[in-house]
């Protein structure tokens, strides 16, 4: 989500990647559909109401235990969208919430992936802009 320069980024809570900073999301429900998630868990993790304006990416993350066997498996789906409403704050398992610069992003700890999902966006809403 943009706002001019800056994406919007929250802080993780919890486990896994606890004090990790990433774009929101969050586990999408039985019989929930993708789009229904999406909104649901930005409301729940920043306190904003958005607008869908496309999807952009899908990709596989895996994350190994020290023995190499895989403890988490997640699928992503990322959609560029714009905040229609709400109060920004953090919630649920966010413990921060901030609008980023593109400049500074480099500064935050992220998650993997998450610069390169990023910079892939920001081409895509540029052309789009």
């Amino acid at each position: 989500m943009f706002k001019g320069d800056s994406i919007l980024l929250v802080e993780r809570a919890g486990e896994p990647l606890k004090g990790y900073w990433s774009l929101p999301g969050g586990l999408l429900e039985t019989g929930e559909l993708l789009e229904d998630a999406v909104k649901r868990e930005v409301l729940e993790e920043t306190g904003l109401r958005i607008e869908i304006r496309s999807r952009f990416d899908i990709f596989e993350r895996i994350m190994r235990d020290a023995g190499g066997k895989a403890e988490y498996h997640y699928v992503l789906v990322d959609y560029i969208c714009e905040a229609i409403g709400g109060e920004m704050r953090p919630a649920s398992d966010a413990s921060r919430v901030e609008w980023v610069p593109h400049s500074e992003l480099r500064n935050y700890k992220v998650t993997s992936g998450t610069l390169e999902a990023i910079e892939r966006a920001y081409r895509m809403h540029g052309a789009q802009a």
